[in-house]
């Protein structure tokens, strides 16, 4: 075997895990153009791992393969050369070589036919650059991220510090074509570098409360995210000094650029949790002591890892926008500007990259104070939040509309794609994950993206309620994993959208060999259009507003969960730019006889209660073949099921809304007998619905809903029918004039009038 620049033969194998497969495997090679000395190249090395691998797995031979670069193709691009049996990978760079080698492991699994679409000599190269994971990151109970008032987020405290957590998660992230992990929180300075102007402030060792957090949300801008009863009682999980914490976060670094990921640091202001009480820190704006400290903590930020790409700020959550001394804008550029500058001064050939989120700020305010930041304007990018917290809404959301003045090739922008849509279940089409990657914006403003969740912790899965209370270790599964079908739909898609409908298909054969993988395709991408479709009727923006999974949002009186009524449904907007006419809408210009000239919602019902009926003729054909064997297969196709009931439950739930605001205008007894009967069919939904989800699933605590039980909110379900009966004939005003959403500044057309 040729080892010119990587593993010899033996240890290629026993690093993947299959040693005794040796006499299966033909030779996994090598070539890098090197000279006398240089060392193996990490991200190929990966690459070849999974191809012995995979090679095993399918009791394949693996291709010879030799990798070649070509620095003329680009960053990340690849082409083959040669015959499935004898591959030539010449890519643009290392992780071009490897996204080559990472094919070809996908192609093994796949078998011959995954094997045969090698040898096309096609150029691959990135649609999207930068394709990333939005992780709030718990690293502590002193210094928490926005998603640590959670289950997910306190389970997952103690698996971030471990080096078993980032080698599968970032294996999964290179797997899947992300090379970008971005990491959120609020403050992480005092459990990430030690400032030697305030040695008091880092922090020792790894806490969590000993009690569960909750059942009441604490402040939704992050502004208690410690109280003091669960600091006074924690655990110590990890005892672990500062320059051990140092070395431990370098080291997942170096792991993350081994597999051609970058890693940023993102943050919210002002906040200085694990700094309290000291120096005379505070919160406020104009205290200059804080804004030294924060000065001298992005410097050492900067400093103490290399590798680390570059950093996010927030102007807020904890930042106000009205002091008359200092604006928000001042204070960052004073802070965070001023701490990088500093850092560069020692590293002039380095560069930091700043994302700027265009949250809570304006344009031209930004522009006026970051200017002078070291490699403005190619160093400097703004982030938006593109879908705002609800990307499986629209696959062309409108939003950015109120920022592209400022996006432009010399300022390119971020999206911030939040997913607080779905968190319990697997997702699954392609079709509306490729065209909501080809609507983003082009590649001339466009850095990249990073998706994520706020209410939930992308960590190791918590969720399952057979598992849940079991001490698993390294050997529970990501989230990444369990959702492993969407996480590589929409990092492949986001590489290439020109991957066909029969690549996802073949995947899904590969995984699942026991069941007809085209109804298990079809299965999946029916039912995951159920969502969407809801959120673009139902629109509620933030995430704190609309769990769909739930149909429930946070009472910011009660500071607990509120369910969406029959008669929120009446009152509610569709989404701007999704051409749905809202109930009342719709309502007004039936009785005026106005053209509808958009979708109606009983258009809306229609198609959910369609792709709801397909879905479960779907599920049940699968059980029939004997899927109850493989429980992974098992669960997928209980998430299914479970999508296509809470489909039907909310066609009925729009069809009785619609229904109820007729009765409303016109006092037609029967019209109320229709919507009855529509609410006690979206009822018996909810029960089929809660059945599924909570015979696999745990109710969990969300730090930005609250306390989430589907099965206990069956009795809000029924609740919606005593509504509909004791319905006062016109209670439903609405005003035809005025703007149904708070999207105001969007052009005219995207409002749904």
């Amino acid at each position: 075997m040729e080892t010119e620049g990587g593993l010899n033969r033996r240890q290629l194998l026993v690093s993947a895990g299959v040693a005794g497969a040796v006499s299966q495997l033909a030779a996994v090679t090598q070539a890098v153009p090197r000279t006398r000395g240089q060392q193996p190249s990490p991200p190929i090395d990966f690459a070849n791992r999974e191809i012995a691998a995979a090679a095993a797995g399918a009791s394949s031979p693996a291709p010879t393969i030799r990798y070649t670069i070509d620095a003329s193709l680009g960053a990340q691009s690849y082409r083959f050369r040669g015959s499935p049996a004898q591959l030539t990978i010449v890519a643009g760079d290392a992780t071009g070589a490897m996204y080559g080698g990472l094919d070809v492991a996908d192609a093994l699994r796949m078998g011959p036919e995954g094997m045969a679409t090698l040898a096309d000599d096609r150029l691959h190269k990135p649609h999207v650059a930068k394709r990333g994971i939005k992780f709030n990151i718990p690293l502590d109970l002193r210094t928490p991220s926005y998603s640590d008032g959670s289950t997910s987020a306190r389970a997952n405290i103690p698996e971030v510090w471990t080096l078993e957590f980032w080698t599968t998660y970032l294996d999964e992230m290179a797997r899947d074509r992300y090379n970008v992990l971005s990491l959120w929180n609020l403050h992480p300075f005092p459990s990430m570098v030690k400032v030697p102007e305030y040695p008091d402030v880092a922090l020792a060792d790894v806490w969590r409360s000993r009690e569960p957090l909750g059942p009441s949300v604490f402040n939704e801008r992050g502004r208690d995210a410690i109280p003091p009863r669960y600091r006074a009682n924690h655990e110590v999980l990890r005892k672990l000094s500062i320059d051990q914490k140092i070395a431990f976060w370098r080291t997942v670094m170096q792991m993350a650029a081994d597999r051609g990921i970058e890693i940023y640091i993102i943050t919210w202001n002002i906040f200085i949790y694990g700094a309290e009480g000291k120096y005379g820190l505070t919160d406020e704006i104009t205290n200059q002591k804080t804004i030294a400290y924060t000065r001298a903590s992005v410097r050492e930020m900067v400093r103490t890892y290399p590798l680390l790409a570059g950093i996010g700020i927030t102007a807020g959550e904890n930042l106000p926008g009205d002091n008359p001394k200092i604006t928000q804008e001042q204070w960052l550029w004073q802070t965070y500007g001023e701490g990088v500058r500093d850092a560069l001064h020692a590293q002039p050939g380095r560069e930091f990259k700043l994302i700027h989120r265009f949250h809570e700020t304006d344009g031209g305010e930004i522009e006026r104070n970051w200017s002078r930041y070291p490699g403005w304007p190619h160093s400097f990018t703004f982030s938006y939040k593109y879908s705002v917290a609800h990307m499986y809404s629209s696959v062309n959301p409108p939003f950015l509309a109120e920022a592209a003045s400022y996006v432009t090739p010399e300022l390119k922008t971020w999206l911030t794609v939040r997913n607080d849509d779905i968190y319990s279940f697997r997702w699954g089409d392609p079709d509306f994950a490729r065209d909501y990657v080809l609507n983003m914006p082009p590649s001339d403003r466009l850095v990249g993206f990073y998706i994520g969740p706020d209410g939930f912790c992308w960590g190791r899965d918590f969720l399952d309620r057979a598992t849940a209370n079991q001490e698993l270790g390294a050997q529970r599964p990501l989230v990444m994993q369990k959702q492993w079908y969407s996480f590589k739909m929409w990092g492949q898609l986001a590489y290439d959208p020109t991957l066909p409908n029969a690549y996802f298909e073949a995947l899904l054969r590969a995984r699942f060999p026991q069941v007809d993988a085209a109804k298990l395709y079809a299965a999946s991408s029916v039912t995951s259009k159920i969502v969407p479709q809801t959120t673009r009727f139902f629109w509620k923006d933030i995430d704190l507003e609309w769990l769909p999974e739930a149909c429930v949002h946070l009472d910011r009186k009660k500071q607990s969960t509120a369910f969406y009524t029959v008669a929120d449904f009446m009152n509610g907007a569709s989404m701007p730019g999704s051409n749905i006419l809202s109930i009342r809408r719709w309502r007004y210009k039936l009785g005026k006889k106005i053209p509808l000239g958009r979708i109606s919602p009983l258009d809306c019902a229609s198609a959910l209660e369609g792709w709801s009926d397909t879905g479960l003729r779907l599920v049940g054909e699968l059980r029939q073949s004997g899927a109850g064997a493989n429980r992974e297969l098992a669960q997928t196709i209980d998430d299914y099921e479970a999508m296509a009931h809470l489909g039907r439950y909310y066609a009925d739930k729009i069809r009785g809304a619609c229904a109820l605001a007729l009765y409303d205008e016109n006092r037609r007894k029967n019209l109320q007998a229709d919507a009855v009967r529509h609410l006690e069919d979206a009822r018996d939904a909810w029960r089929r619905y809660a059945s599924v989800r909570d015979r696999n699933y745990l109710p969990n605590f969300l730090n930005r809903i609250g306390f989430v039980d589907v099965t206990a909110l069956t009795a809000e379900a029924e609740q919606d029918i005593v509504i509909a009966r004791r319905w006062q004939p016109g209670t439903l005003q609405f005003d035809p004039a005025a703007p149904e959403t708070r999207w105001t500044n969007l052009p005219k057309e995207t409002l749904n009038i």
